[in-house]
């Protein structure tokens, strides 16, 4: 139990960076796949090639 004082033993270590990393690479994964979605529903005159790379371009657009 803490005293009030601040004890860095209590916290867990770089808890907090690899939190937010793992956040980034889940939310990257869900609007890869919400756009892959989207492009499914809205653009069906595209064949499955042009879906793959509009995907790889929308990838690269994530990394920046």
């Amino acid at each position: 139990m803490s005293d009030g004082n601040f004890n860095r033993n209590l916290l867990p270590s770089h808890g907090f960076q690899s939190g937010v990393r793992t956040g980034r690479a889940v939310m990257k994964t869900k609007a890869i796949a919400a756009f892959s979605k989207w492009l499914a529903t809205h653009q069906c005159s595209l064949t499955e090639e042009q879906i793959r790379e509009a995907e790889l371009d929308f990838r690269k657009y994530l990394e920046d």
